[in-house]
């Protein structure tokens, strides 16, 4: 007769019992018999109330998405010939960006003669990754996509996390 390893409801070892002893034992304790490890050797079943143990499972499940941080990416588009003005009001958006917590894609557009000139672009992209380093560092390092040079920022870390220790407890 097929036997099964039981875990009683606390999570107690019960024992290597028979199928049908294990059945009788769910039905007068009122829970449900079940398979937890079926290629154990002997299958090792628990009782428990399958309909609580499924409701618990999915709060656990949506608490982790409620905790998982969802990243943004903002774009930012410049031109190889930009004005001071336009590049400060630009860079401005690109902190306010960084500064939220979003990734951003700095996109530089060429048009015609200026797409024989990418190390304009090139320039540019750095001279911006070195006016925010203090907010953000370079993901991904600038590259040319077609008409495009593409660079992706990210903001540092949080330092609120790291745990500051007194001198008087040191």
């Amino acid at each position: 007769m097929p036997e099964v390893r039981l875990v009683g409801p606390e999570g107690e070892q019960v024992g290597i019992v028979p199928i049908g002893e294990a059945l009788r034992l769910a039905q007068d304790s009122d829970l449900d018999l079940v398979e937890v490890a079926p290629m154990a050797r002997p299958p090792v079943a628990k009782l428990m109330d399958y309909g609580k143990f499924k409701y618990e499972s999915a709060q656990k499940a949506r608490e982790s998405r409620r905790n998982q941080a969802l990243t943004v990416i903002k774009e930012m588009k410049l031109r190889p010939k930009i004005d001071p003005h336009d590049y400060a009001t630009k860079k401005g958006h690109v902190e306010r960006f960084l500064k939220a917590g979003d990734k951003v894609k700095v996109t530089i557009m060429f048009r015609g003669r200026e797409q024989s000139r990418p190390e304009l672009g090139f320039r540019l992209l750095q001279r911006l990754a070195e006016d925010v380093s203090e907010l953000g560092f370079v993901e991904s390092s600038p590259k040319q996509d077609g008409r495009n040079m593409v660079m992706v920022m990210a903001p540092h870390k949080t330092p609120g996390r790291i745990t500051k220790v007194s001198a008087a407890t040191a």
